[in-house]
């Protein structure tokens, strides 16, 4: 398996494999919003023999507090195709793009998900740290944080915010 930078030739793929792993549109859909109107995306694809078997996405976040505004990356959506899931790719993608943000001097990590799921990379509960997500509806298990900055820990509280794309399936 290979991942990569998703490549232009691979949109119509990305938005198939999301549609089938969703079953919805919804993610697709604000993925191609996103394309469109975000600078600083991360996108990558795991390839299996050239075919697109998962992706994921990064997108930049922000934490609105008293303390000002701290910023980020979200991770949203992460998505592999259902006969290839419980194989590692998901585990391979999130590593990735761990270490890729690493290396970009992010601060932290936000990802609304799966607490059995995101533990394992290090991500903690964001309620922790004061920080709470812009939509009411998210369960507080739900909300994580991965801080890739560890001096910011005790520095930042307040609302994490995804961008504008996200609110249709919110």
């Amino acid at each position: 398996m290979e991942i990569r930078q998703e490549l232009p030739e691979d949109i119509n793929d990305i938005r198939a494999l999301n549609e089938k792993a969703f079953g919805q549109p919804q993610e697709a859909n604000i993925i191609s919003k996103l394309r469109n109107n975000c600078e600083g995306l991360i996108s990558l694809v795991a390839t299996e023999n050239k075919k697109i078997v998962g992706y994921i996405l990064f997108s930049p976040v922000i934490i609105e507090g008293k303390n000002g505004v701290a910023k980020g990356m979200g991770l949203a959506p992460m998505a592999v195709l259902p006969e290839k899931q419980r194989q590692g790719i998901g585990t391979q993608l999130v590593n990735t793009g761990i270490e890729y943000l690493k290396k970009t001097k992010c601060q932290f990590i936000i990802v609304l998900g799966h607490p059995e799921y995101y533990p394992r990379f290090g991500f903690e509960l964001a309620s922790r740290y004061g920080i709470k997500s812009q939509w009411e509806a998210v369960p507080d298990e739900a909300l994580m944080i991965l801080w890739l900055d560890k001096s910011m820990m005790n520095h930042v509280s307040g609302v994490a915010k995804y961008r504008d794309e996200f609110n249709e399936v919110m």
